[in-house]
């Protein structure tokens, strides 16, 4: 499969210490690739790479065949993302909050009702944000993530706040979006369970260096032929993250 985001050597440090190193991602297009890592592992910091957030020490990255920082602006154009927490204007509804968004982006009127009701907001839409839940926050981050359609979508623990029956419709969307939308989504999160059911590929990530990268299936083959269980991803994430950290991590 085409690479849709590929990085080469891509290294984040900070006063000598690596946030990222030397990484070598190649992300298919028009899957749900899972990039996991424990905390501090360099996910965060590889987004805000690819969203042009933070600059890299060395190294480079294309974007549907774009270079970064030569087509910077072109690049951001492709990708949207939910990074953290997602900021509202408070005293807004949350239609008015997505109508600031589709204004900037000269889209369709029809783009906020599309994208409140695909991400289970509609009935709220008229609240202002201020009373809306943690959950009901998210929901909308991801509304504004959505609201143009992007063929590239970058999500940092999009479940965030969210209860069960909430975490299973948000899993459901992100599945359908390839489809949907012809649409590639690179998603971090720690809910391992539900990234073993919404993603096809998987990056891991370990004291800033890639572990693996491969299919669901390449991972369950690997673990096995090392030794490792390979009944579920969170297993297995396991037993590779101790592995390396025995190793001495670098």
């Amino acid at each position: 499969m085409t690479p849709i985001i590929e990085t080469t050597e891509l290294t984040k440090s900070y006063d000598g210490f690596f946030a990222v190193s030397d990484l070598n991602l190649h992300i298919p297009q028009g899957v749900v690739y899972g990039f996991l890592g424990p905390n501090g592992a360099g996910k965060s910091t590889t987004m805000k790479m690819l969203l042009g957030l933070t600059r890299p020490t060395s190294g480079s990255f294309t974007i549907d065949g774009m270079q970064y920082p030569k087509e910077r602006l072109p690049i951001l154009k492709k990708v949207a993302s939910l990074i953290e927490a997602p900021a509202f204007y408070g005293n807004l509804t949350g239609e008015e909050n997505l109508e600031i968004i589709r204004r900037i982006l000269d889209l369709p009127r029809s783009a906020v009702s599309e994208a409140l009701e695909i991400t289970g907001l509609s009935p709220y839409k008229g609240r202002t944000v201020k009373k809306y839940s943690l959950g009901m926050k998210q929901r909308l981050g991801l509304a504004q993530a959505l609201i143009g359609k992007p063929p590239i979508l970058l999500l940092d623990e999009p479940t965030n706040g969210l209860d069960p029956a909430g975490i299973h419709e948000i899993r459901e969307l992100i599945r359908s979006l390839p489809q949907r939308y012809a649409c590639t989504v690179l998603v971090c999160s720690h809910l391992l369970a539900e990234v073993e059911r919404m993603a096809g590929w998987v990056g891991i990530l370990n004291h800033g260096r890639l572990l693996f990268e491969g299919t669901l299936e390449q991972l369950r083959e690997d673990a096995a032929a090392q030794g490792y269980p390979t009944d579920n991803l969170e297993d297995t994430f396991l037993a590779l993250i101790n592995q390396d950290n025995q190793r001495g991590g670098r």
